[in-house]
């Protein structure tokens, strides 16, 4: 037997298969819906994992998640984060109709992590350009420096250059943790929301009760929308999901409050029946219009007739 240590918060060829088994017996054989306690900085992509198929293994959760058929919460904890792969194979865009996203307040999440988007965006040349704008020290010997070059004192000015290069030296370290932590700002949930990749910041402390309203209210209301499109093959989910945010809001009920919506669901089985037969209805002369109206005139005739 052969014992390998394996990192943690990292998806190997075995894990990301148990992940994606464990995603597939809840869909098909539990029917359950599906809560994801996201907490990965990616897939291990050594030789030995290329060799065991780590890539193969991904995608195998990328395929379960998007024939998933039931509701789907990403969260990420308190002080954990989503990177790399791993935010590729969870992101909700793969299910949309299934799948939501959410975070901590404390929680990170992007592709690269802050080191490695200021060794793209923010490198060594930005920083000294950022020195020489906002350290005061720097911009007096710019200044001094100009002057020399003027005058064409060139001792001077190989001084001055000599101070500015010591200068950005003992500021470098000092602006690489600044540019980290500015990089880290982009990846908060606050910078997340506001750029449409999570649906909400839910606080650890707030988290059960938050997600057990919301997936009884999930269920419920894809229950409703499943009624209406069986009643109406034509309609898309995301018009399904309109029609009875329609109805809510005659009632004067919040949307976006899951136990308003779900009370009031519950409360009002017989207007959704009488909404569904509604929309069945609408759909069958729709359906009966456009077969009568691919008719010529005779045949339209004979069918008032037969009527």
């Amino acid at each position: 037997e052969t014992v390998l240590a394996q990192a943690g918060q990292v998806w190997y060829p075995d894990s990301a298969f148990k992940t994606a088994q464990a995603i597939a017996d809840f869909n098909h054989a539990e029917n359950l819906p599906l809560i994801v306690f996201a907490n990965w900085r990616g897939f291990s992509g050594g030789t030995r994992d290329m060799f065991g198929e780590i890539l193969k293994f991904g995608s195998y959760i990328v395929d379960n998640l998007r024939t998933y058929k039931h509701p789907v919460f990403a969260y990420i904890p308190p002080n954990g984060e989503l990177r790399g792969g791993a935010w590729v194979v969870i992101d909700p865009t793969i299910n949309a109709e299934m799948m939501e996203m959410y975070a901590d307040t404390d929680a990170r999440g992007g592709i690269l992590e802050p080191p490695g988007i200021c060794d793209v965006k923010f490198r060594k040349p930005d920083l000294i350009k950022s020195m020489h704008r906002l350290d005061d020290k720097l911009v007096q010997l710019d200044s001094e420096l100009a002057v020399a070059d003027d005058s064409l004192a060139v001792e001077e000015a190989e001084e001055l250059r000599a101070q500015i290069a010591a200068r950005e030296n003992a500021l470098l370290p000092l602006y690489t943790q600044i540019s980290y932590e500015f990089a880290d700002l982009h990846d908060r949930p606050g910078r997340m929301l506001a750029k449409g990749v999570i649906r909400d910041v839910v606080s650890w402390e707030n988290a059960r009760s938050y997600f057990a309203w919301r997936v009884r209210r999930r269920l419920a209301q894809d229950s409703i929308v499943k009624q209406l499109r069986a009643a109406d093959a034509a309609l898309s989910h995301a018009s399904a999901v309109s029609l009875v945010s329609s109805w809510t809001a005659d009632a004067g009920v919040d949307w976006n409050d899951d136990k308003a919506v779900l009370e009031w669901v519950e409360a009002n089985g017989s207007r959704v029946e009488t909404e569904v037969a509604a929309v069945r209805s609408a759909a069958i002369k729709s359906k009966v219009k456009s077969l009568v109206d691919g008719l010529d005139d005779e045949a339209k005739a004979e069918l008032m007739k037969m009527l």
